[in-house]
């Protein structure tokens, strides 16, 4: 890690240690020094003190004087931060983080849409046909990368909508969760029309302000992709 840039290596550190962390190769009770982290991924002392502080705001180790740095049990961990759900769903425990969103989005995103029909502003409600009308591009083309992005644009923009601050600070964990299934080739080539179809029909009744269609067709959108992924792991 020595001959990157310091922004680049307090991030390169800070993956590694958190990715170490989750997979369970410092596992809970675990302790360490700066110094330790310093010499095996050759880092400065004020590198590693950085990334120990990031981690200790995760609530994933704690440090003390002349004890070190503990490594703290999952029960502890600040579970929606989108660094830590990367972290969590590259490592094996994939298949359980992704079923664990998926029953969260299923609490909120529903909710949200329907409140989205009652308080979208044209602008969003133009931002979200928009991205409903690249997915059907970009789906069809095969451009997953591209689709991933006007995928997380109707998302982003629908949490907005919603008009619910809550609702919107959890946009970087329903990131996570479209951006994992690409990443790790979870996504088929052609994504499922019928999946791109109920993103329309989200962003028409929101359009419309039928709260119930909205609710309906969003829950429906996140059946879609747990039953996808718990295709994959079965």
């Amino acid at each position: 890690m020595v001959d990157q840039p310091a922004g680049a290596l307090h991030g390169s550190l800070l993956a590694a240690l958190g990715s170490a962390i989750v997979s369970g190769e410092y596992p809970p009770g675990q302790v360490f020094t700066l110094e330790a982290v310093s010499a095996r991924y050759r880092v400065s002392r004020s590198v590693a003190r950085e990334a120990v502080r990031v981690l200790e705001s995760m609530r994933m180790v704690e440090s003390r004087r002349r004890v070190g740095i503990t490594i703290l049990s999952v029960e502890n961990w600040n579970v929606f931060d989108p660094r830590l759900i990367r972290w969590r769903v590259d490592s094996g425990d994939r298949a359980a983080q992704l079923v664990s969103l998926s029953e969260l989005r299923r609490g909120f995103e529903p909710a949200a849409a329907a409140l989205a029909a009652r308080r979208a502003t044209p602008d969003q409600c133009r931002t979200m046909a928009a991205a409903a009308s690249d997915m059907v591009m970009h789906g069809r083309s095969g451009d997953l990368e591209a689709y991933l992005l006007a995928d997380r644009l109707f998302h982003q923009t629908l949490l907005a909508a919603s008009g619910n601050e809550m609702f919107r600070a959890l946009t970087g964990v329903v990131d996570e969760v479209l951006s994992g299934r690409t990443h790790h080739g979870m996504m088929p080539s052609s994504p499922n029309p019928a999946a791109i179809a109920l993103h329309d029909e989200v962003a028409r009744a929101i359009r419309t302000g039928d709260e119930a269609a909205a609710e309906l067709a969003m829950r429906a959108i996140i059946d879609e992709a747990a039953s996808a992924v718990a295709d994959e792991f079965s």
